[in-house]
């Protein structure tokens, strides 16, 4: 369930440090991604606030500080056009992706709850939950906490093969693969590509799920291709502003630190200023005017491409943390969108 803290209790997190997880529970939401950060984002900036390093892009057991937001300058003599516009926090780390190791426990099956049975239950009535729920494996946990083992298809079959027995205590694996929620996610595929599957505990020592093969599959399906077309349109992008925009307009939207006028020193959020004429800067807004007409595209519409751009900047920041939520449809729809737009004009 979503919630919006009042502005009361925001501005009592002014000038003060906290944990990124702190100020996400504020909100009702435990993941960032691309729905939520907006949203929080908006309602710390209408309470007159922001956060030190970004909270949408530091790590994720980070802390941040709620600082005062300082809206740009309107008059472009009040600072040096290429300094007005301050440190950008997805500028400050190139090459960001992912923001931390992705867990055992981020995927949904590792929380999502563990069917078990106890150990006298008989082996033919384990055997048809099996098949009627379509289970590759059952655990066997006595009084909901002690594992006792796993039944399997092949260990069934293995029993019946050497004994003839249908005793469920000769039919299960005694020494299961167990993992905690926190181990890392990529040490542990040779494990479930040896075993097909392996048991998660949680913090408090309780089993929280089942990660299987089929689950790693879905995961990276739907975590693989947004990284995929994220980064086609980058490169297209590149191409295309790379050969058309020349070095003195890129080095105006670079940090003072990285004035190298080489587009492959920019990222999303410099890609925007490139374009934006709707940006505050207003020396930057007139670059953009001469940015836009080099590209030559008289039958794009120059608003809606900078605010697919910038929302595909937004997309960016959220599949950067690997979130346990898959991608919102209407995110995935945006990406197939401008990466096709992308494809006609590059």
């Amino acid at each position: 369930m979503t919630q919006n803290p009042g502005e009361e209790q925001l501005l009592a997190l002014k000038g003060r440090q906290i944990p990124v997880q702190e100020l996400l529970a504020l909100f009702g939401v435990r993941m960032r991604n691309d729905l939520t950060v907006p949203r929080i984002e908006q309602a710390l900036k209408d309470a007159g606030l922001t956060t030190l390093p970004y909270f949408g892009t530091c790590n994720h057991g980070a802390d941040v500080h709620v600082v005062a937001w300082q809206p740009q300058a309107a008059d472009a003599s009040a600072a040096p056009p290429e300094d007005q516009d301050g440190d950008d926090p997805e500028e400050m780390s190139p090459g960001g992706l992912p923001a931390r190791p992705l867990r055992i426990g981020d995927i949904p099956s590792a929380t999502a709850g563990l069917f078990s049975v106890e150990p006298d239950t008989p082996l033919t009535q384990v055997t048809y939950l099996m098949r009627t729920k379509k289970y590759s494996q059952i655990p066997v946990i006595e009084g909901g906490t002690t594992l006792r083992g796993v039944v399997t298809w092949s260990s069934v079959a293995k029993v019946y093969e050497t004994t003839g027995s249908a005793v469920l205590a000769e039919a299960m694996v005694e020494d299961p693969p167990v993992v905690e929620a926190h181990h890392d996610f990529f040490s542990l595929l040779p494990r479930v590509s040896e075993d097909g599957y392996l048991l998660v505990r949680a913090s408090n020592g309780s089993f929280s799920g089942i990660v299987t093969a089929a689950d790693i599959t879905q995961r990276f399906d739907v975590t693989a291709w947004p990284f995929f077309v994220v980064g086609e349109i980058e490169s297209r992008l590149r191409k295309c502003l790379g050969a058309r925009i020349g070095e003195e307009a890129i080095r105006a939207v670079q940090l003072p630190s990285m004035r190298t006028g080489l587009i492959t020193d920019l990222m999303f959020n410099g890609y925007v200023k490139l374009l934006d004429g709707d940006q505050q800067n207003p020396a930057l807004r007139v670059r953009s005017d001469q940015n836009w007409a080099a590209l030559g595209w008289p039958g794009v519409d120059r608003v809606q491409f900078v605010r697919q751009l910038d929302r595909v900047r937004v997309i960016r920041n959220g599949i950067a943390h690997f979130d346990a939520e898959p991608m919102a449809p209407r995110s995935t729809k945006e990406l197939r969108e401008f990466v096709g737009l992308l494809r006609q004009l590059t």
